[in-house]
């Protein structure tokens, strides 16, 4: 994909992830819908803080999650979001820079905290997603890093940042930037309850704007206003060069116009924790991508980085990535 600076540059929310177990019922008393996310405010996640017991702090948001990925794999990764003058921005900023991931944006001038989302985990693994997102979701155009997105092969838009009208000013500029450069631009849907407040928007982006679309199963039929996974996927088909959809346990499907292919999933032992399992996979298939790997080998890229990473609490791989995609004899 020719010499860059970076692999991939991700634009998303920058966060500061508190990850805890919980049951069901903890999840009905507190009005949240299993397996989503939903936006709340100040003082409901200070609630919820308080409520969930004990936790573990670290760096994410769905974007962020995906870069560090692409440098456990060994790729060259940066992101750009935005997060307050407090501590729980120092954590995210010293945090991410330690997984080898670039991360050169400002924090805000303003008195507005840094995001912070509450993890919860049920017994089956699945979890549960309480976001505050503060100031992360006022990064706007002045933010975006012009020569940073002309010097990475791809960019790679978070969805979830579509609930601001700032960011979605900052995702146009950062596509303006990257398709002035002769690079690619990429959009994982982040979330299908998103994908129902901004069905439209996110076409058009799609249609005009993007090379390389993420989703899961619950996404792209959203998006398409479908209960059938095979009709959401022969119309996307139709609307993008390249996408790739994630059906868990059913592995992935890559479409490429008529063209598609699936690929099984990895196999795992326990799930244990499927947080950051669609931001792990794309770390798989875009590092596979920028190094000039087939969409299978991509995809399976893509699978072994979810398996490692639903096997433990946490969306930071814990096992170098690199390590088990050469022991699995897919990159040399």
């Amino acid at each position: 994909m020719g010499s860059t600076r970076f692999d991939v540059c991700g634009i998303g929310n920058a966060i500061v992830d508190i990850i805890g177990r919980c049951d069901d019922a903890f999840l009905e008393t507190h009005g949240a819908a299993k397996g989503h996310m939903q936006l709340v405010d100040a003082e409901t996640v200070s609630k919820l803080y308080k409520a969930m017991g004990p936790g573990v702090e670290i760096s994410g948001g769905s974007g962020a999650n995906t870069m560090t990925g692409i440098a456990s794999f060994g790729g060259k990764a940066a992101f750009i979001g935005k997060v307050g003058q407090d501590d729980f921005g120092g954590v995210f900023a010293h945090d991410i820079k330690a997984a080898g991931v670039a991360f050169e944006t400002a924090p805000s001038t303003s008195d507005t905290p840094t995001a912070r989302s509450l993890v919860l985990v049920t017994p089956d693994g699945e979890r549960t997603m309480n976001t505050f997102l503060g100031v992360s979701p006022e990064l706007g155009g002045d933010e975006i890093d012009q020569a940073m997105i002309a010097d990475s092969a791809v960019t790679y838009l978070e969805g979830y940042l579509f609930d601001r009208d700032e960011a979605k000013a900052a995702f146009a500029k950062a596509a303006g930037y990257a398709k002035a450069a002769g690079r690619k631009v990429s959009l994982t849907l982040s979330d299908g309850f998103c994908v129902d407040r901004h069905r439209d928007s996110f076409l058009a982006l799609i249609k005009n704007d993007i090379d390389i679309l993420f989703a899961n199963e619950a996404e792209i039929t959203s998006l398409y206003a479908t209960s059938s996974f095979d009709d959401a996927a022969r119309q996307v088909g139709q609307d993008t060069q390249l996408s790739i959809l994630t059906r868990s346990e059913k592995g992935s499907v890559v479409v490429s116009g008529s063209d598609q292919i699936t690929v099984s999933a990895f196999p795992v032992a326990e799930v244990v924790d499927t947080t950051g399992a669609g931001d792990l996979f794309a770390a798989g298939f875009l590092y596979g991508h920028t190094k000039g790997l087939d969409h299978e080998t991509s995809a399976k890229l893509g699978g072994i980085a979810a398996a490692e990473i639903i096997s433990h609490i946490g969306a930071r791989p814990e096992a170098s990535l690199a390590d088990l995609a050469k022991k699995n004899g897919l990159i040399g």
